[in-house]
């Protein structure tokens, strides 16, 4: 059974997608990108600040489906600098306990609305 996640504390899909799918006790979170709801704007202002609102992005997302970050069992993270992988890093390790999760991290060449990193998860109960 199939069970679509949408919260309105994290953006709306900009195409046919869904925020999460919930699949029996697992949920696939859609790539996620530092569009601040409350105020409608990007948050690009320095690689960890983007980084921060991406990671409450999915944190909303997770709590809809009643779960944390230490539900999460793999996470990708695109980026569109390789450069900014220690900042990055930095702040997306911060999310988690001494359990991370298995995850790769790919250099693209373009995110979408320009944004310089995109992450999506899959956690399971």
């Amino acid at each position: 059974m199939k069970k679509v996640i949408n919260t309105i504390k994290a953006p709306a899909p900009i195409g046919p997608y869904n925020q999460a799918i919930l699949s029996g006790d697992t949920l696939y979170i859609s790539g996620q990108i530092a569009l601040n709801v409350e105020s409608g704007t990007l948050i690009l202002d320095t690689i960890e600040l983007e980084t921060e609102q991406v990671m409450e992005n999915l944190k909303a997302i997770l709590e809809a489906a009643d779960m944390t970050f230490s539900n999460v069992v793999k996470s990708t993270i695109f980026i569109s600098n390789m450069d900014d992988f220690v900042n990055i890093n930095e702040v997306y390790g911060s999310y988690f306990s001494e359990d991370a999760p298995a995850r790769e991290t790919v250099q693209v060449a373009k995110l979408p609305k320009g944004v310089n990193v995109e992450i999506s998860m899959i956690a399971v109960k």
